[in-house]
């Protein structure tokens, strides 16, 4: 960590380095909101006490579908869920039921907050899945960015010693390996990075707490399957980071992938195309894990 700190500014501000920023997430808006009027869905489902505690969930037509969960990215104090449901069309197509978890964000809450909620939603969705005609038992994990980060923290966590809160959560024992597998999108899984950025400023992580919330610290102890992928335009550090996860976690990260022609913002596009390798992975893998 011996480099100065604009190093880090320009490794992990995509503003900095993508000049239409601002266009993907006007896109991401338009193209979700139209997606919603098409889909069959349930909006904002409760799994949880605060207002930001909430769930889509998009129905594949299929009975007893597998489900994706896509957690979305804002370095945890940013976006919504809402902006996001464009990626589920695609996925629902091919009988795959997506949901899309919604977390409080940052300065509110703290990063270690934000992984509890997310227990708890997949949790909620383990033992609330067939309500919504899907298969709890064949549920895959995906993020970008700082959803990255947390999938890889659902893939770790250890689901049998799960009580968690809030409504519907609580219950019978959960199976260790309630997670199927896990797709991890330019996520961020050493956060120590993140003491150097200027966005750690609404995050409030300290050296201890960037330590505990880093996927890094733990080792799933199943061999949950993990794929990782990142832009082949991203920045030098978001590559290292998949690196550095697969060097940790080598009984779990059965691949990686760089995706031609993408940056940091264009991944959720990446994953939302029936062209692109990175929907037909993660699409291949949620149907036969």
């Amino acid at each position: 960590m011996d480099r100065p700190d604009d190093y880090y500014e320009r490794q992990y501000n995509n503003r900095l380095v993508i000049p239409d920023a601002e266009t993907y997430n006007v896109r991401g808006v338009a193209r979700s909101a139209a997606v919603r009027a098409r889909l069959r869905s349930h909006l904002d489902v409760a799994y949880g006490p605060s207002p930001r505690q909430r769930i889509d969930i998009f129905r594949a037509v299929q009975p007893d579908a597998p489900i994706l969960s896509f957690i979305h990215g804002g370095y945890w104090r940013s976006r919504d869920k809402s902006e996001f449901s464009y990626i589920a069309e695609p996925f629902v197509a091919a009988g795959i039921t997506v949901v899309m978890p919604e977390y409080d964000l940052a300065p509110a809450v703290s990063v270690e907050t934000i992984v509890k909620q997310m227990l708890a939603a997949h949790a909620w969705l383990y033992r609330h899945g067939r309500e919504y005609g899907a298969h709890p038992s064949r549920l895959f994990v995906a993020g970008h960015s700082a959803g990255g980060h947390l999938a890889a923290m659902m893939a770790a966590a250890k689901w049998e010693d799960y009580t968690g809160d809030g409504p519907g959560t609580t219950g019978a024992r959960l199976p260790a390996n309630l997670v199927k597998g896990a797709c991890a999108i330019s996520g961020v899984f050493d956060l120590l990075p993140m003491l150097h950025f200027s966005f750690n400023e609404a995050i409030g992580l300290d050296a201890a707490s960037a330590k505990a919330m880093s996927p890094i610290t733990y080792s799933p102890v199943l061999p949950v399957p993990v794929y990782t992928a990142v832009g082949a335009l991203e920045s030098d550090e978001f590559k290292r980071q998949c690196r550095v996860l697969a060097e940790y976690w080598p009984h779990c990260v059965r691949g990686h992938l760089e995706v031609a022609g993408s940056n940091h913002l264009g991944m959720p596009e990446a994953l939302a195309d029936p062209r692109n390798p990175l929907f037909r992975s993660v699409r291949d893998r949620v149907l036969n894990g």
